[in-house]
Formats: structure tokens, C-alpha cells, sequence
């Protein structure tokens, strides 16, 4: 038993022990190393192999041996410390819990005009240390890719009720049956389906057809209130990154059914503050019936668009179905009108419109700026700090050409070493009782969040595994300004996010969260790790999946705070001789 292993010996002595008795120990621990020396020597075939049957292996199955976890536990009783209490769980109320959007309580605080609908950390307060659980009729999401077109509606924070009286909503979904949600290619705006206006869009710039969109460098769209992401879905299966952006909403979320579909979404908005993306971060941004009145707050919004929109890219307006009474010459005449002003200023050019569409691109010439006859929207002055939720700033950012000069150094930097992870979750991984195993390409996970992403590493080792995967790479709010452009520029998603704060993300919408590095970081920053491992719980999927990456003293550190949230961990060893250890952790279905 191990813990006989710990038992303490204990010797009364008195103050000052006689000498014969200090002549006995000193004699006694002389024979005691002579015996030791000899059969050691005598024994070395036997200690090689104790050795050997020791290791810590990198495959899942013989991690079941648990010759880390046994040693990380003997470490952690032998060093005094008590076995941590499990946090409890969250009751009913907080099933769909998004920190930092809490409308109440923003209205509380005096936000209002749609402020309140935003991100406010600052009034977000922690009041209970609590595992969010499932909703009572939760399922595993299908896996990839059925799961793109047909999702549980338990899933998702939509009522039947809710669902049969959304005009708009059930023009584009199907309720196959009592518990699921089909979704097809017909819902596509005011096209007949989402083929034909992708296609259109690329006749729009200038290309024969959507294929040839990655060949014309079109590798990264931001979609705003992108409906339930049947564009980005089409645009996917062209290789081309996809995010969605669509505003907290408290029911029927279209980043909430993205994101169960298995497509890339984040909670974000064009209201006050600056989007958690640097400058020059997307080749298109598409807003097709978005809600959005550009023209509002003197142009404030299409200035948010210009900062995170890169040279040459473009801007995609598709009018809302409400339009003014009048001929369709009419109406497109009204619809550029009101913007015009605002893109002249913004040295766009109206390269295309049909029918409702419209289509401007930004500028590549520095000089356009300067030779503006109307100066209404000044240049920003001073450099460019990281755009974590700042303020929006009514003035035009402009990069130097230099600014790209570097990224080719870069992209030789990115290695293939989290290659070797991909067999534990996608190959060799546990079946539940009772299921078949998955077919390829039938993935058992889709959503990926690399919460440290550096230069992108996993997400290259993933596509180039060939995996049916998508990453939310995110990077440090206070990291270098490089680093996150790089990643998009690779046609990556990513975001900057400081982990001391709640992600914002709906519960439950990530299969895999990978963590290289991450925990030692924040050693010296002011987060809590329970408070962060609580957060990966609330946005990790039942019988999701977490990696951990870092030093012996954090992974020790981190296994036990995994017991405390109920996480099944196991340590790897890379064997490599280094203090890298991975932890490996699978989170439970805690049903009701």
C-alpha cells in the first residue's frame, strides 16, 4: 500500500544523548550502507528493469498505470498537502452562464443604447465557485461532419415556443424531429442558396468563381451576425477561415448554434469598444442584413471595419430586406449615398454593386490619406497599443508597408512537435460504453481553442495531420503585437484574450483546449488557476478534452486543482529529458 510507503518514525530522546548510543547509531549506519552497496551491485538487472516498467508513457492506454499520478500524489502527501475539496455544482439558472454579459446588471450600472448587451468585466463580480452543468437533455453533439447540419435542439438555449414563432428563423431551419435542428444550404439571405451568393460575391471582385477566392488571397472573412453560419460553412469547405461575431443574446444565439454546429464564433459587437483584434487583421469583412446602421455615431463603425481590415481587402454590404419605397434604381442610389462620405474619407472604392450588394475595397497606397480634399476623419496619432476592448476612436489607423516585412521569418519558426498529440485524441481514444467507433472522417473532435497559441504551431500540426478540425488560436492581450497579425495572416482565426477574464463564449462550445505554457505565465500574474480551470470547464464540452503543457512544479500544481473541478488527469512524460511535462485531462458528463 502506498500510504505505508509514508509512515513517520518517530524517536524520544533527551537532550543530550549518552555516547554509547551515538557509537551504536554511527556503527548501525555503517552496516546499513555496506548491505545497501552489495546488493545493489548484485541486483542491477533487476533495478533496470523496475526502471523500465516505471516510465511514463506516451500512449493513452499504458498511462492507465498511472506511474505519474501515483508519484504526484506521493509528492503531494509526502510534502503535507491535503487532498482539495471538489467545487460543487451550479444550479439551473447558471446553464447557459456567459461572465461579463450579464444585461441586468449592466443596466444596473447605467449602460444602456445597446451598451448593455456589451462586455463588462469591470462589472462582473464572482460570487460563487461553482461546475456549470448541461442542461437535463443534453446530448454529445454529433461528430463532424453531421454535427455541421443537424444539432440537438437541447443543446442550445432555444425553446420549441421560441423556435415556431421566429419568422426569419424558421425560413432557414428545418425541425426534423421533437429533439433535433437541421440545417441546409437553402437559407442563403435573399439568394436561393448560400452557393449562389458566394459565387456572386467573387464575380463581384473580379473572379470566376468562389474556388478561386483563395487564390486571389482571400484567406480570412470576419461575418457579422452571421444568422446561424451557413456562409461561413460553405466558405470552410474552401479553405477559407470564417468567424462569426454576433452580439450577447439571451435565446436563439447565432453564436451560440455556430458554435454547436461546429463553426468558428465568438460573442463581439460594433457598439462602443474596438473588437479584440489588432489592425490589418481580415481580407474581407461581410455583413449581409447585420442589423448594423453604418452611418450612425458619424461613421464610427465603418471606421472599427477600416482599422481591422487589411489593404486591399474589402467590405461586403448586403442592404437589410426593409428598404425604402421607391424603384431598385432608387434604393441603391440611397443605400451608397448614406455611406458615401464615410468611404471617401476612408479612401474606399465602390468596385461593385448588384442587386442589394455592395462591395468596397480599401486602399493600398499610403499616399491616398494625404491627398484627400476633405479631412473630416483625421489620421491616428501615435503607435498602434494592442486593441483589447479599447474604446472606439473616431480617426483613421495607418500601418507602415513595413509592417508585413517580417512575417516570412516567422512562418519558418512554426514546428510540427504537437503533431505527436494528435493519435491520443483522434486515434487512440476511449470509446463509451455502448458506442460504436466513429467512422472517419467522423471526427471526435472539431471545436479546438489553443488558449497560449504563440505562432500557431497546433493549428499548422493539425491541417497538415489533415484533421477536420478548426482552432481558436488565442494570444496574450499584453503579448507582441506580431503575433496574433501572423496568425491571420496564415488564414488562421485567432483573438487576443487575457485569461485572468472569462472568455467570451457561450458554455459548452469547445471540444479540445490546449494550453502550452499558459499556467506559468500566469503564475506571476493576479489570476486565480481555480477561477481559470472553472472558466475552461464552463466553455469545454462533456467528455471534452484538456492539454496541458508546462513545467513539472505547474503540472503538479495543475493536476490537483483538475481533481478539484472532477476532470479525469493523467501526466505524460516526453522522455525527452527536459522539465516539460503534459497533463491530460477528459471532462466527465455530470448528468442531472
Amino acid at each position: 500500500m502506498r500510504s505505508s510507503w509514508l509512515k513517520k518514525q518517530s524517536f524520544i530522546i533527551g537532550h543530550k544523548p549518552p555516547l554509547s548510543w551515538l557509537i551504536l547509531c554511527l556503527i548501525s549506519i555503517l552496516a546499513l550502507i555496506a548491505v545497501l552497496s552489495s546488493s545493489s551491485s548484485s541486483n542491477t538487472d533487476d533495478s533496470a528493469s523496475r526502471t523500465a516498467e516505471s516510465l511514463i508513457y506516451t500512449n493513452y492506454r499504458r498511462i492507465k498505470e498511472q506511474a505519474a499520478a501515483d508519484y504526484l500524489e506521493l509528492r503531494s502527501v509526502s510534502s503535507g498537502g491535503a487532498r482539495q475539496k471538489e467545487v460543487g455544482l451550479c444550479g439551473k439558472e447558471r446553464e447557459n452562464f456567459v461572465p461579463c454579459h450579464n444585461v441586468s446588471a449592466n443596466l444596473i450600472s447605467g449602460f444602456k443604447d445597446g451598451e448593455e448587451f456589451d462586455r463588462h468585466c469591470e462589472v462582473y463580480k464572482v460570487s460563487e465557485r461553482c461546475l456549470v452543468r448541461p442542461p437535463k437533455e443534453y446530448k454529445t453533439p454529433l461528430r463532424w461532419p453531421s454535427g455541421r447540419d443537424v444539432i440537438w435542439s437541447a443543446n442550445v438555449k432555444i425553446t420549441k415556443d421560441q423556435f415556431l414563432s421566429s419568422g426569419s428563423m424558421t425560413k432557414r431551419l428545418m425541425l426534423l424531429e421533437e429533439n433535433q435542428i437541421a440545417f441546409h444550404s437553402q437559407d442563403g439571405f435573399i439568394f436561393n442558396s448560400v452557393k449562389d451568393y458566394a459565387r456572386q460575391l467573387a464575380e463581384m471582385i473580379g473572379l470566376g468563381s468562389d474556388i478561386e477566392l483563395p487564390q486571389a488571397g482571400i484567406r480570412n472573412i470576419l461575418d457579422i451576425n452571421c444568422g446561424f453560419g451557413s456562409f461561413g460553412a460553405h466558405l470552410l469547405s474552401l479553405k477559407i477561415m470564417v468567424v462569426c461575431i454576433a452580439a450577447y443574446e439571451a435565446t436563439g444565439s447565432q453564436v451560440q448554434l455556430s458554435l454547436e454546429r461546429g463553426l468558428p464564433a465568438m460573442i463581439g459587437n460594433f457598439i462602443s469598444r474596438q473588437l479584440p483584434y489588432p489592425s490589418l487583421s481580415y481580407d474581407i469583412i461581410h455583413c449581409a442584413q447585420c442589423g448594423i446602421v453604418w452611418d450612425e455615431n458619424d461613421g464610427l463603425f465603418l471606421l472599427e471595419v477600416d482599422r481591422v481590415l487589411k489593404p486591399g481587402g474589402y467590405f461586403v454590404l448586403t442592404s437589410p430586406t426593409r428598404r425604402p419605397q421607391g424603384s431598385s434604381k432608387e434604393k441603391k442610389r440611397i443605400m451608397s449615398n448614406t455611406i458615401e462620405g464615410f468611404t471617401q474619407q476612408l479612401c474606399w472604392t465602390l468596385v461593385a454593386q448588384q442587386d442589394e450588394t455592395f462591395v468596397w475595397q480599401k486602399t493600398t497606397d499610403v499616399g491616398c490619406y494625404a491627398s484627400r480634399k476633405q479631412r473630416t476623419i483625421q489620421l491616428c496619432e501615435g503607435e498602434d497599443t494592442q486593441s483589447y476592448y479599447r474604446p472606439l476612436v473616431p480617426c483613421i489607423r495607418v500601418q507602415p508597408e513595413e509592417f508585413y516585412e517580417d512575417l516570412q521569418h516567422w512562418r519558418s519558426a512554426v514546428n510540427n512537435y504537437w503533431s505527436l498529440l494528435t493519435p491520443l485524441i483522434f486515434s487512440d481514444h476511449p470509446k463509451r460504453l455502448g458506442d460504436e467507433d466513429p467512422f472517419p472522417p467522423y471526427n471526435m473532435v472539431r471545436n479546438v481553442m489553443d488558449m497560449n497559441a504563440n505562432f500557431g504551431g497546433l493549428n499548422a500540426a493539425l491541417l497538415e495531420e489533415k484533421k477536420s478540425v478548426w482552432v481558436m488560436n488565442v494570444v496574450s492581450s499584453t503579448a507582441s503585437n506580431a503575433l496574433l497579425p501572423l496568425i491571420l495572416d496564415r488564414g488562421f482565426s485567432g483573438v487576443m484574450h487575457d485569461w485572468c477574464e472569462p472568455f467570451p463564449t457561450y458554455p459548452r462550445t469547445y471540444d479540445l483546449l490546449h494550453a502550452d505554457g499558459l499556467l506559468s505565465h500566469l503564475s506571476s500574474e493576479r489570476c486565480s488557476t481555480i477561477d481559470l480551470f472553472l472558466e475552461m470547464d464552463r466553455i469545454l464540452r462533456p467528455e471534452g478534452w484538456v492539454i496541458i503543457s508546462d513545467t513539472m512544479k505547474a503540472i503538479e500544481m495543475a493536476r490537483m486543482v483538475a481533481t478539484q473541478v472532477r476532470w479525469e488527469a493523467r501526466v505524460i512524460d516526453l522522455q525527452n529529458g527536459s522539465d516539460q511535462r503534459l497533463l491530460v485531462c477528459q471532462k466527465p458528463f455530470l448528468k442531472k
